[in-house]
């Protein structure tokens, strides 16, 4: 398997190629870039928040740079108290200077932000807690 090092080399060595599609597929790993098509996913099943002690964790479904809003200064898309269903984006996660929107997977209450905006998260990190409806 491919460390997360080894996944930044290799988006590091296609941002500075002419590749404008690559590939790569292990036991237990996939990871697909297109240039351009404002898509990189290194597990192409859809986003399943984890369950955690209390309630649910939103975690990171690819390594990226954390935003907790559209612009530096704008609100952030959630905060602590709101309200998220399966659709309501949560947060950007930057790749390659591609912008990654993340839908909270969810219904619930949001119950702490565990990420720091700007930092950069692993693949699996845990984001946000959220406490499930009902």
């Amino acid at each position: 398997m491919l460390s997360d090092e080894d996944v930044r080399e290799i988006l590091k060595l296609i941002d500075e190629s002419d590749l404008d599609e690559l590939l790569i597929e292990t036991a237990g790993f996939k990871l697909h870039v297109l240039r351009g098509a404002g898509v990189v996913s290194p597990d192409p099943t859809p986003h399943t928040p984890d369950p955690i002690s209390n309630g649910l964790a939103i975690n990171a479904p690819m390594l990226g740079t954390f935003y907790r809003a559209e612009a530096p200064g704008a609100a952030p898309f959630v905060d602590v108290g709101a309200k998220v269903g399966p659709d309501t984006v949560v947060c950007l996660i930057e790749v390659m200077k591609m912008m990654n929107s993340i839908p909270a997977g969810v219904s619930g209450t949001i119950a702490e932000v565990v990420a720091q905006n700007g930092e950069l998260v692993e693949y699996g990190a845990p984001l946000f807690r959220v406490e499930p409806d009902g």
